[in-house]
């Protein structure tokens, strides 16, 4: 018989010094996610044959740094990209339209890429949205 068997305590001791840092990394990713999904958003209003397109960020403290905005566009009317840019200043609790865009919906498809820097962290968000 192994010795694993014969020693079932060591056998889950070793286990579990093997299967803690991959339980730790799993966990830290989750919560970047998780903070990434809270601090980072594309919102997508429609309106009258239009869609506005909004680059927030979500802050729970005071918070600065950069951003970069993508929208393309794709439809029967041809294809365009913007980009925009620049520093900004969150304050706790509310949220901070970074840039807006408005474009027709009619029949077009859009990806908007919103890329958020503060001090060395880096958080993205991307919504894809269809024409009528």
């Amino acid at each position: 018989m192994p010795n694993s068997v014969k020693h079932p305590r060591r056998l889950m001791a070793i286990l579990a010094l093997v299967l803690l840092p991959v339980g730790a990394v799993a966990a830290m990713t989750t919560a970047s996610q998780s903070d990434e999904a809270q601090l980072c958003e594309i919102e997508a209003t429609p309106g009258a044959g239009m869609v506005r397109l909004d680059a927030l960020v979500h802050a729970d403290e005071h918070v600065g740094g950069t951003y970069t905005f993508q929208v393309e566009k794709a439809g029967g009317g041809g294809s365009s990209t913007i980009n925009q840019s620049g520093d900004f200043d969150a304050t706790a609790g509310h949220p901070a339209i970074l840039s807006s865009v408005s474009l027709d919906s009619k029949g077009a498809e859009y990806k908007a890429t919103l890329n958020i820097v503060i001090g060395d962290r880096s958080f993205s968000c991307t919504k894809q949205t269809g024409g009528n």
